[in-house]
């Protein structure tokens, strides 16, 4: 399955935030990457490399490719309503992103995880598919072999999101994908005007 497995904390320093979740390495040097770090003379970046970094740092929040963000970029352009807009509901839709959402696993990579090692289902239907598009409605649970495991318990009893467009039943460990989150809902600190530009050229 492709997906990025290098360092976290350096890709996390080039964008200036901990995108990838806490992340103590990063909170003490939370400077660029690089023999120079801060001292490093860095001249105005240009549009494009403005534009460019803000789709890099979508891809890597949502650990998602780029042959795989593209054509989700794609879905979004031939969907009505605003394209960037759409492109992030899509990306939460994703039903590793949900599992993170609602608390089952402490990350997106651990809830991708969880997903294709077959501990989860939607619909009462075992899914292993980690970019599997969630509609409203539907219901995302802990496959019942699974509810007792160590990281899932852990990750449960650590979570404190809320989110309203997802509820989450602790007693059966189950939640519902309520309805595809607003933009406004979407806490993810990401310019998707920028990756319109850039795919738009």
């Amino acid at each position: 399955m492709a997906r990025y497995t290098g360092p976290k904390t350096k890709i996390a320093r080039k964008f200036g935030e901990a995108i990838f979740g806490d992340d103590k390495a990063f909170e003490k040097r939370n400077y660029p990457p690089g023999q120079h770090g801060n001292a490093r003379r860095r001249g105005k970046k240009s549009e494009y490399a403005i534009q460019l970094m803000e789709k890099q740092k979508a891809k890597y929040t949502y650990g998602v490719l780029e042959k795989q963000f593209r054509n989700m970029f794609k879905k979004a352009t031939a969907s009505p309503g605003i394209t960037g807009e759409v492109l992030l509901q899509l990306c939460e839709s994703r039903l590793d992103n949900v599992v993170f959402r609602m608390g089952i696993a402490p990350t997106r990579s651990a809830g991708r995880q969880l997903v294709s090692h077959r501990h989860i289902t939607v619909n009462g239907e075992l899914v292993n598919v980690p970019s599997y598009q969630l509609k409203a409605g539907d219901v995302v649970a802990v496959r019942e072999k699974s509810k007792s495991l160590e990281t899932i318990e852990r990750s449960l009893s650590n979570s404190s999101n809320v989110f309203e467009w997802i509820t989450w039943n602790s007693a059966t460990k189950e939640g519902t994908y309520v309805s595809v989150p607003a933009r406004i809902q979407i806490p993810e600190n990401i310019n998707e005007q920028f990756i319109v530009e850039l795919y738009s050229k």
